[in-house]
């Protein structure tokens, strides 16, 4: 078996803790002004400059400081930071790395806390690429996922981002929440479409263990979510975003030609990246380590000089390879057939017979079908 790959370009990611409210659905490392009991905006700052600085130095010791290719800024929401705060995070990347020529620099966004000032900011600051929540444009769906901002405010929040200079932006959608329906995902899918954004991603809403949504669902407060409506509602999306001219290249996002986003390919494609702020993850030279995930843990660890890293494993030939066929299979590119085993392309053909994959010259692509089974055909494949 071989990769069947070049390197992939390098990247960093930047976590950002901080939210007005939780989302009922929401298990990320997020916590509200109530919940941080004085850590603040300013101090995750300083931290995030010692950290940079401090990674510079680690990777500088195995060799030539890789030219950054992507950073994405994400949360929780970066946009609460404001723009002076954002426009200060990447002169610390800049004052520590170099970034590549066209590098692509993601920041999530809420809609609620955008504003032209805002998005004005960023784009002068060097800032490309704006992902916005948008999830749904129907009231009641926003309401089940306990989102605070109007139907209408992430569509008007792509306007300013678009008069602000931001070629590329992104909205995000979930589908499948309780007391959705068809024609809820419908509209909600073709106002993304009408806003003039030239990528879309879309997620299935999953009921994580431990949020305020799995306990209603416990309680019977509301249905969980069912695998038969999730499938038809991922078909409605693909048909209407593909009829717009949105072509798929991973599972769970669209883009139109040359909008996808660089820096999760580079995840998809077994990239390296390094993961800075409370609870981040990264990945250099075959390791895999997370952070220390409350911010004032994360702050007091870099106060005294140390990298606030919780944990690391080191992946071997096994478990790169499981990730490779798990994450490469889900991209429109697909898996070469150089990265099976004997006994993994024996199962690939059972795959292709029951129509879930296809064989496109030296590599196995999911068939429509295939992907609502994603999971499920990678699971076969590695038995």
């Amino acid at each position: 078996m071989t990769s069947g790959r070049a390197a992939a370009p390098f990247g960093i990611y930047v976590h950002v803790p901080f939210c007005a409210t939780r989302c009922g659905y929401c298990d990320f490392n997020t916590y509200t002004p109530a919940q941080l009991g004085g850590a603040n905006p300013d101090g995750w700052l300083e931290a995030m400059r010692i950290e940079l600085g401090l990674a510079a130095a680690q990777l500088a010791a195995r060799g030539p400081l890789p030219e950054v290719a992507t950073v994405f800024v994400g949360g929780g929401t970066p946009s609460m930071l404001g723009g002076e705060r954002l426009a200060a995070l990447l002169d610390a990347v800049r004052a520590n790395f170099a970034l590549a020529a066209g590098a692509e620099v993601t920041t999530e966004a809420n809609p609620e806390s955008t504003t032209p000032e805002l998005l004005d900011r960023l784009r002068g600051a060097g800032y490309t690429r704006l992902s916005l929540g948008m999830q749904s444009t129907a009231p009641h769906v926003l309401a089940a996922l306990d989102r605070v901002h109007s139907p209408g405010r992430a569509l008007a929040a792509v306007a300013d981002a678009r008069a602000a200079g931001f070629a590329h932006v992104n909205l995000d959608l979930i589908y499948g929440t309780p007391g959705e329906t068809d024609d809820d995902l419908a509209r909600s899918v073709d106002a993304a479409i009408g806003s003039g954004v030239d990528h879309v991603s879309a997620y299935a809403l999953v009921v994580e263990d431990g949020t305020a949504l799995a306990r209603r669902v416990r309680r019977g407060e509301l249905p969980a979510p069912d695998d038969d409506v999730l499938a038809t509602r991922y078909e409605l999306l693909d048909e209407r975003l593909s009829a717009a001219g949105f072509g798929w290249y991973e599972v769970s996002n669209w883009s139109r030609p040359g909008g996808e986003c660089r820096h999760n390919l580079g995840y998809w494609d077994g990239g390296e990246w390094w993961g800075a702020g409370p609870g981040a993850h990264g990945y250099v030279d075959g390791m895999r380590w997370w952070n220390v995930k409350h911010p004032k843990a994360y702050a007091a660890s870099l106060a005294e000089g140390r990298l606030p890293i919780a944990d690391s494993e080191s992946l071997d030939g096994s478990a790169r390879h499981v990730e490779d066929v798990m994450l490469r299979l889900r991209l429109r590119q697909g898996l070469p057939v150089t990265t099976l085993s004997a006994a993994e392309l024996g199962r690939a053909d059972g795959a292709i017979a029951g129509g879930l994959v296809r064989r496109l010259d030296d590599r196995l692509v999911l068939t429509d079908h295939g992907r609502l089974l994603a999971d499920a055909v990678v699971r076969d494949l590695l038995d």
